[in-house]
């Protein structure tokens, strides 16, 4: 069964950063993929048509790729750690799930793509 819980989903969110366990990672940098899903009830603000009442997509958008360019980290589940923390402090956000993905991950094989997913919510 799909979910149907109300959402607001970020796609392909693109962020310069150095992360990596590598030097040269961090000395270059490389461009990481996020997107964003926020849960949270819309009834409020479609019945008002009002954005105090949910979540500014662009402001969103905007932290999220503040969070994962800020300082390096050698992991890119510690990157969405920390994207899920700046979701989660949206009051109105009740979970989220987030992906960072690596196209340029240093694998010595052809791939498509390398991610991680975190699922977070309020405790």
């Amino acid at each position: 069964m799909a979910d149907r819980r109300d959402r607001i989903t970020l796609t392909g969110l693109r962020a310069n950063a150095h992360h990596g366990v590598f030097d040269f990672e961090r000395e270059h940098g490389q461009v990481f993929v996020v997107d964003v899903t926020a849960y949270l009830d819309l009834s409020p603000a479609a019945a008002g048509d009002d954005l105090e009442r949910t979540v500014h997509y662009g402001d969103l958008a905007e932290a999220v790729v503040a969070a994962v360019e800020r300082d390096p980290v050698d992991l890119i589940e510690t990157v969405a750690e920390r994207v899920a923390a700046v979701v989660l402090g949206y009051a109105a956000v009740t979970e989220t799930e987030v992906t960072v993905h690596k196209p340029d991950a240093p694998i010595a094989v052809p791939f498509g793509d390398v991610a991680v997913t975190v699922v977070r919510g309020r405790s």
